[in-house]
């Protein structure tokens, strides 16, 4: 573990924050990697200022078990911090900084686990990627590359924060823009102009209405804390000053979907409920239009899978879970059909906040984990 943690303290050192460059911590990964023999790859970003690693270790012309973390992180602005977020801190059994949970603690954990991958029978394959915190943008010029491949990879684990418990699912996301346009005028003659944020809140209102369908009427998945799909406005803005009508106004949202839920009934039954208000409305200048700004996919990896199995049998867990938050999971299966779990050290209770912090032993039990699973790839699985 002592390696991992060294490692870890170079990941943190770099403020790898998303839309940020990240070129230095792959140089870092590429030039160990390639130390011991890796053949790498690298898929840059237009702009050449953040990159992804894709590495294997062992014979080239077989499937293999990838591993899979980003490098990016959450800024740390407005936040409180009781040291540097930029320099890892251990105290008591924890270890301090942004990313060590989400999730630099694993990707450190991948690259001590490579430095120990020899005599490999079947293939390590790593994976790195950039900008996943601002919705999983990065990793897909790497699948890209990945569907062009002779040989794919056979199974994969992403390494986000779970305890190290095996998770199966997580919802999908489907990010929004929705624009509100109406007539401006003084306020003193407000009755006479059209106002767009009066427009942009009776469509929060459908929103809402659309919410309280989905929580009493939608389908269930009970093994998510919250069972349903949501739907949730996270920013509105519009506006100049207060004695101006404003004439337009924009509201950014989300669908967080279940597998068994289809995003696009959803945004259809909203659609619908817009198209009514416009109709009462009955006025030619106003207008509501929506585009998609992004998406993922949703995981919903099948328990009896052998991909679950193969993974429980490393970790010895007994059950599986679903996870809250998105990952690049969903893309690899959706895309590419590699069978995909997701189990890393830490929790991401910890994730985005100020003082976020891994535990030594989940360090520890992610080491023997990795172990365990060059074990098989030393014996051909």
């Amino acid at each position: 573990m002592t390696r991992t943690i060294d490692i870890l303290d170079r990941l943190i050192a770099y403020p790898t924050i998303s839309r940020q460059p990240n070129a230095d911590l792959i140089a870092y990964a590429q030039d160990l990697l390639v130390s011991i023999g890796a053949h790498c790859s690298i898929v840059e970003h237009p702009d050449g200022t953040r990159r992804n690693l894709f590495a294997t270790i062992g014979p080239l012309d077989r499937p293999g078990i990838m591993l899979s973390g980003h490098t990016d992180v959450v800024p740390v602005e407005g936040q409180s911090w009781s040291s540097d977020p930029f320099k890892l801190r251990s105290e008591n059994g924890r270890l301090y900084g942004r990313g060590t949970a989400d999730m630099k603690g694993f990707c450190a954990a991948m690259l001590s686990a490579a430095e120990r991958a020899g005599g490999l029978k079947t293939p390590l394959h790593l994976a790195f990627s950039y900008d996943e915190e601002i919705g999983c943008i990065g990793v897909r010029s790497l699948i890209d590359m990945l569907k062009q491949a002779p040989v794919r990879p056979r199974f994969c684990i992403v390494g986000e924060p779970t305890s190290l418990a095996v998770a199966t699912g997580h919802k999908g996301k489907t990010a929004l823009r929705t624009v509100c346009r109406g007539r401006e005028g003084h306020s003193a003659l407000a009755p006479l102009a059209l106002n767009a944020l009066h427009l942009a809140s009776d469509f929060v209102g459908i929103l809402r209405r659309e919410q309280t369908h989905l929580a009493e009427k939608g389908r269930r998945d009970g093994d998510y804390d919250v069972p349903y799909t949501t739907v949730h406005a996270g920013i509105l803005k519009g506006g100049i000053q207060v004695n101006i009508v404003p004439n337009e106004a924009q509201i950014d949202w989300e669908i967080r979907s279940l597998a068994i839920d289809d995003p696009a009934e959803i945004r259809e039954r909203i659609e619908a409920a817009t198209a009514a208000l416009l109709s009462s409305i009955e006025d030619p200048d106003a207008r509501i239009s929506t585009e998609i700004t992004n998406s993922y996919p949703g995981l919903d990896t099948p328990p009896s899978s052998e991909v679950v199995a193969f993974v429980k049998s490393l970790t010895g867990a007994n059950g599986t879970i679903k996870v809250a938050f998105g990952t690049e999971g969903g893309l690899f299966d959706e895309q590419l059909g590699v069978p995909t779990v997701v189990c890393g050290p830490g929790s991401m209770a910890q994730g985005h906040k100020p003082d976020e912090y891994v535990t030594r032993e989940q360090l520890n039990r992610c080491d023997t984990m990795l172990d365990g699973l060059l074990e098989r790839l030393r014996a051909g699985l």
